[in-house]
């Protein structure tokens, strides 16, 4: 295989994986992290800009860069996704009562994954003049 086929795959491994992950950020049960870091690589492998362009991105670039937890305000956010889609979906959709505890159990078990992990504080750039520690 060439090496233009074989960056052509990548980056469109990396593009499928990037848009995967944008699901997972709305889907509770879907990992998010996992897709980006995958797209990471892909990128990293096939185009430097592409790559960078993930790795800076506002929204994106955070769950790349942070590891082994979240910040307080990414908790927040996730487990009131979580409930609010647990919610709806136990109200509108599961008519059991046995499917409708599953769910409850499902959402209770990522709540408390999500809160066992360290919460580290947000990531602030530093200002154009200062330096580096």
């Amino acid at each position: 295989m060439t090496t233009g086929v074989m960056k052509a795959l990548l980056i469109a491994c990396g593009t499928l994986c990037v848009a995967l992950g944008v699901i997972g950020i709305f889907l509770p049960l879907m990992p998010t992290t996992v897709f980006l870091l995958l797209a990471a690589a892909c990128y990293a492998r096939s185009s430097e800009r592409f790559h960078r362009r993930l790795v800076e991105h506002r929204w994106l670039g955070p769950y790349i860069r942070q590891r082994h937890g979240m910040t307080v305000r990414q908790k927040a956010f996730t487990l009131t996704l979580l409930w609010i889609t647990l919610g709806a979906t136990m109200i509108w959709t599961a008519g059991a009562a046995w499917l409708r505890l599953l769910l409850a159990l499902i959402g209770l078990g990522v709540t408390l994954h999500v809160a066992r992990l360290p919460a580290f504080p947000p990531v602030r750039p530093l200002a154009p003049d200062a330096e580096p520690r």
